[in-house]
């Protein structure tokens, strides 16, 4: 913990204010989120599709939309995208505060959602913009306080359950209103790497999708966002089937958020000094690949605390290999676009990632019932296996023949975009 804290302090202070600002932007959403669809269906008593359709609403506007927060982070600068993204979600968590409307609570869903697609991007290219050659340093701390704030914020948001669920929504609005006061004051303004630029977007975004090495690594990495997210998908629905109840659930979170405090800075280095950045991301991927074989072994009988045993072991693992990809993988966004454009790559990257994620849950979610009820409870696991060992070796294929360095700048005639 010292030496994190000695590498914390030897970064500029918009770095830091980034650290903080990224922790409070997990504790405020996650005071929420978690416990939003069980007050939809049981105080507001909406049907679970409508409930569903809300809580969908919100996802796909922010997927759907990071291209366009990244594209105006490199035109409008990242600090005015950043306390935009901030300032919407005081409006929206506020909205679910003062109302069950229908229509209130779909327009405070997509005004959440909006709000992360015009911060996520811009915050990620003021990290990379900053940190120079320390990107990759600086991406795991940013983890670490990443993954502190979703431990964190579902323990204050069940306390403050007791009161009542408007007061959470007040609460974690004026978490967001606090950082937009923080950024306001110490974040200072950085050009975006188009500021002033009189060139059509569309050559901005075919110039993304033109650049062969970071469509190949997006490509590569597809099958592992699924992965990743099923520590909020795939585990606690294993959690729920062998306890009934969601308690073991804030095990998981807090194997998460422990492993990254005390071990990220750490691992990340040792991979520095042993690993390219690209066979980094691939030993992270197998490893993620192998976190689902304990679940595919669950014992049939016993106590709960036996059989919630793989489900430990699978979200350490999981958490191990995430700790050691997500460092390398924001890095490596920023060398594949040349250093230039950094907020559209980082929101073409995030909208392809949001794909990768959605096919994986439907998939995922689906096949984990059909598949117990056909007697195969371990088949959806030994899948997911699968594909993250593919998606492991298709980066390690792609790291052998050179293709993750700095591309040729890819120009497009703007005419062409007109």
């Amino acid at each position: 913990m010292t030496g994190t804290l000695r590498q914390i302090r030897s970064f500029p202070r918009p770095i830091q204010v980034l650290l903080i600002n990224q922790a409070g932007i997990n504790i405020g959403f996650y005071m929420l989120m978690p416990y939003l669809a069980t007050y939809l269906t049981g105080h507001l008593g909406l049907a679970a599709w409508a409930a569903g359709l809300i809580l969908g609403l919100r996802n796909l506007s922010q997927q759907g939309m990071f291209l366009i927060g990244g594209t105006l982070a490199d035109r409008l600068g990242y600090k005015p995208l950043i306390m935009a993204g901030c300032a919407l979600r005081i409006v929206g968590f506020g909205l679910f505060a003062v109302s069950g409307a229908p229509a209130i609570l779909v327009i405070a869903a997509v005004l959440t959602g909006l709000a992360g697609a015009l911060f996520n991007p811009a915050a990620r290219a003021y990290v990379a913009h900053e940190a120079g050659d320390r990107k990759i340093e600086a991406f795991a701390l940013f983890n670490i306080f990443y993954q502190a704030g979703i431990l964190i914020g579902p323990l204050i948001g069940i306390v403050l359950l007791g009161v009542a669920f408007p007061i959470v929504c007040l609460a974690a609005a004026g978490v967001f209103a606090m950082l937009t006061g923080l950024q306001w004051r110490y974040l200072p303004p950085r050009r975006g790497a188009e500021a002033g630029s009189d060139r059509p977007v569309l050559t901005d975004w075919r110039e993304a999708l033109n650049n062969r090495p970071f469509i190949a690594f997006a490509v590569a990495m597809f099958a592992s966002y699924s992965l990743s997210f099923q520590i909020y998908l795939g585990l606690p629905l294993e959690v729920k089937r062998i306890t009934g109840g969601q308690a073991g659930v804030v095990m998981i979170y807090a194997i998460s958020a422990v492993l990254a405090l005390a071990g990220q800075v750490r691992l990340t280095n040792w991979c520095r000094s042993r690993w390219s950045p690209g066979r980094a991301i691939a030993g992270g991927l197998a490893l993620m690949s192998i976190a689902f074989l304990p679940l595919a072994l669950e014992p049939d009988g016993g106590p709960d605390l036996l059989r919630l045993a793989p489900v430990l072991v699978s979200a350490a693992l999981l958490a191990i290999g995430t700790m050691m990809v997500f460092p390398f993988e924001m890095a490596m966004i920023t060398s594949l676009a040349g250093d230039r454009l950094i907020g559209t790559y980082y929101g073409l990257y995030n909208l392809l990632s949001g794909v990768g994620i959605l096919l994986g849950n439907l998939a995922s979610g689906g096949s984990l019932e059909i598949a117990r009820a056909a007697g195969l409870p371990a088949l959806p696991w030994l899948v997911l296996s699968a594909a993250g060992a593919t998606s492991a070796m298709a980066v390690r294929m792609l790291d052998r023949r050179g293709d993750l360095t700095v591309p040729e700048r890819v120009s497009v005639p703007e005419r062409e975009c007109r």
